[in-house]
């Protein structure tokens, strides 16, 4: 007796197969969640920025005995832009203390110490400690702020 043995897949072998890969597809990306790890990458960003910037003015304390130009009590922009709420001190940061000025990944822009906004606050306590705070105001789902 002769059997005759067909090559291949059945379409309903195949429709199972494709059933199992579109589970699996579902799960890997619910657990991935790829919108909630470039928020967790630009907040891990903003915090290494707060950190540098703070960095920054500190070595420019060592340096010259004094905050640069224009730190108060009020959280000011560090912007290149006047005005009452900002702050630019930029020339007296860069080179010397930072490389360049960071910038806040969804809301900063840098070009040179002329035309930049960095999108993160600084100020200093009221109290006669004068702790410096820089913050990052457009942090996603966290509050990143750090004194020294």
């Amino acid at each position: 007796m002769l059997y005759k043995h067909s090559k291949g897949f059945t379409l309903v072998e195949m429709l199972i197969v494709l059933g199992i890969l579109a589970v699996l597809i579902t799960i890997i990306l619910i657990a991935i969640n790829p919108a909630q790890q470039l928020m967790f990458a630009r907040n891990t960003k903003r915090n290494a920025d707060v950190n540098q910037i703070l960095n920054a003015v500190d070595q420019y304390f060592v340096v010259n005995g004094s905050m640069p130009a224009g730190i108060t009590t009020t959280a000011k922009t560090i912007t290149s832009t006047a005005g009452a709420g900002n702050i630019d001190f930029c020339t007296n940061l860069v080179n010397e203390f930072i490389a360049a000025m960071p910038i806040d990944p969804t809301t900063g822009t840098y070009a040179d110490c002329t035309n930049y906004s960095t999108g993160y606050t600084i100020q200093k306590s009221s109290g006669a400690n004068n702790r410096i705070t820089v913050s990052a105001p457009s942090a996603e789902s966290a509050t990143i702020s750090v004194t020294r």
